[in-house]
């Protein structure tokens, strides 16, 4: 539900008319749901500028309608990364402050690769979440996933999907962090995609080609040219996630890739371009892979999302690193965004003016996707200004720096 407070007493006698054939029965206390009025008003601008009517173009009033609260079923993240040890004592509780489930990535060291490494990384888990129990944590649902390498097998994959482990993912070898374990030759393991096609298990992919000779930013495209289209061609009915997707070329094949495709955005590529990264001297907090790209393919996945299509939601990508590790002449990839990022996400709906699309987002599409119910709870967030912080010192005295750090947003989770 959404709601804008409404400065009716100068309201012009124009919109005070739209607003009466509209919405009139949605007003009580100065409040107006949009939930059913906006279609409406849609509908009449269209016929008025359909119809080239002359409006006044001098506004008779400064004062702004502002959406003060936004209610929305209670989200799930279909991308991060918790790491282990004690970090998860940072990263658990960050997570379920506001999302209900996530699907957690296997790239640990050594990788989660079998069954009972995944259980045993999914106990882990729980355990730093029930330490919270004050907070939601104590209800949050990790989503354990394997990594596949070229040993894994079919049986593996039978004997996962027994302990409903909803999801393996697929890494070209080198792709990112802690990636060096994984797949070299990817056709060596159509026969365990296969398996994952018949029990219903899905394949997550890190979709860049890892090629010397290619370059960093042609990567993705590269990637879907050479194996993710070969993939789905010959297993049409395995359901893929292409995860944190970065490119216009990428979102289009999404778009027309059929309801077995979906893809997971982050907000960093919402949010940011490789000018973020580069222009004025290198950030290295904005610097995750796959990396940044052009202007041009960030606005295209600012379009789609826009669009409303429900192949793509909500997957974070985030990625702690150490300050330290993050702040030197190699410094690692990804972006720390689990302290902001339901807020991050409504910045990007609201700077696109399409905050009524971010419950679909951010919590229908990839339960649905998944084949799993909708979340029932809810969260709320408020039109409240808040600082992300400069820096998360751990219980073992390093720092970690979150993105956006230090940066304001406008929207507060407040329950």
């Amino acid at each position: 539900m959404f709601f804008v407070k409404l400065g009716s007493s100068c309201l012009s006698p124009f919109i005070e008319r739209l607003f009466h054939c509209v919405g009139a029965n949605h007003r009580q206390a100065g409040y107006c749901s949009l939930t059913g009025a906006k279609q409406n008003l849609e509908r009449l601008f269209y016929l008025i500028e359909f119809a080239k009517l002359s409006l006044p173009v001098q506004p008779l009033c400064t004062q702004r309608i502002i959406m003060t609260q936004l209610t929305i079923t209670k989200p799930d993240d279909w991308h991060l990364h918790f790491r282990d040890g004690h970090l998860l004592d940072e990263t658990v509780p960050a997570t379920a402050r506001c999302f209900e489930r996530a699907i957690v990535m296997p790239n640990l060291v050594p990788p989660v690769t079998t069954k009972a490494q995944a259980l045993d990384y999914r106990s882990r888990i729980l355990a730093a979440a029930h330490k919270y129990s004050h907070t939601n944590a104590a209800s949050f649902t990790p989503l354990m996933t394997l990594y596949l390498t070229n040993d894994t097998t079919p049986a593996t994959i039978r004997e996962a999907i027994s302990a409903e482990i909803p999801a393996a993912k697929l890494y070209p070898a080198g792709a990112t962090t802690n990636s060096d374990a994984a797949v070299s030759g990817i056709e060596a393991l159509y026969p365990v995609f296969e398996s994952m096609s018949d029990v219903g298990m899905l394949l997550l992919i890190h979709g860049e080609v890892t090629e010397t000779d290619v370059d960093i930013f042609d990567r993705e495209k590269q990637f879907i040219d050479q194996h993710l289209d070969p993939i789905r061609r010959r297993f049409p009915d395995l359901k893929v996630v292409f995860e944190h997707i970065t490119t216009a070329d990428a979102a289009d094949y999404v778009l027309q890739g059929g309801d077995s495709l979906a893809a997971t955005i982050t907000p960093q590529h919402l949010l940011l371009n490789r000018n973020d990264l580069l222009v004025g001297g290198i950030r290295p907090h904005n610097y995750c892979l796959p990396v940044l790209k052009r202007n041009t393919h960030q606005r295209r996945l600012q379009e789609v999302v826009a669009s409303g299509a429900s192949c793509f939601f909500l997957g974070t990508d985030s990625a702690p690193h150490t300050k330290h590790a993050k702040e030197n002449c190699c410094g690692c990839a990804g972006c720390y965004s689990a302290w902001s990022a339901i807020e991050l996400y409504a910045k990007v709906f609201e700077n696109l003016g399409v905050l009524e699309k971010l419950e679909g987002f951010a919590s229908h599409y990839g339960p649905d996707f998944y084949g799993l119910a909708r979340n029932t709870d809810t969260i709320t967030l408020a039109k409240e200004a808040w600082k992300v912080p400069e820096q998360i010192t751990l219980a073992n005295g390093d720092d970690i720096v979150p993105f956006f750090a230090g940066q304001t947003l406008d929207w507060k989770l407040v329950s």
